[in-house]
């Protein structure tokens, strides 16, 4: 890759016998090895993506109203996120639709200044997506990074106060929503 240089790898023990035909050049290294579990680092571009793309048509489908199906396929037709990222665009679409009103109604609770139908359609539909994500029994992504993902959609995506203001709602709601409610 650009930038990358080719560097012998240290010994893993602090035993200065280690003998240096232990030692490995990074370009002789496997992808595997060079860069940890290759299909767990797919599988978090893919959800990465997918969520991207969730947002797009969660926005479609508040702002003018049309049915989820249809929307999300044309997002797939698109860019296809890879079969994981596929399912999980679907998975996610579809929770937050069909929990559209508890959705709702939490981020009512966890930010009250802001009625939700005044939020910016970017902005309440990252938190629906995080709060679903982050309420699903089935989910298996840890907390931190639901929120940390919905932050980066909210700096894409947002206003200059969109990321500081998902993150302060997200964190709030936490504890109520982890992993116990759709």
């Amino acid at each position: 890759m650009p930038g990358q240089q080719s560097i012998p790898c240290q010994p893993t023990s602090s035993n200065p016998s280690t003998p240096d035909t232990a030692r490995v050049e990074d370009s002789q290294r496997s992808p595997e090895e060079r860069n940890g579990r290759p299909e767990h680092l797919q599988l978090i571009r893919q959800r990465q993506r997918a969520r991207r793309l969730a947002l797009q048509a969660l926005f479609e489908i508040d702002s003018v109203g049309h049915r989820p199906g249809p929307v999300v396929d044309e997002r797939l037709a698109a860019e296809y996120p890879g079969e994981h990222g596929a399912e999980f665009l679907r998975w996610l679409v579809s929770g937050v639709v069909r929990h559209m009103d508890e959705l709702n109604r939490l981020i009512g609770k966890y930010a009250p200044e802001w009625p939700v139908e005044q939020l910016a359609i970017v902005d309440r539909n990252i938190l629906r997506m995080a709060l679903f994500e982050l309420g699903a029994t089935e989910a298996t992504t840890p907390p931190k990074v639901v929120i940390n993902e919905a932050v980066e959609l909210a700096k894409l995506f947002g206003s200059d106060s969109s990321p500081r203001f998902v993150n302060g709602v997200l964190g709030s709601a936490l504890t109520e929503v982890q992993r116990k409610l759709f």
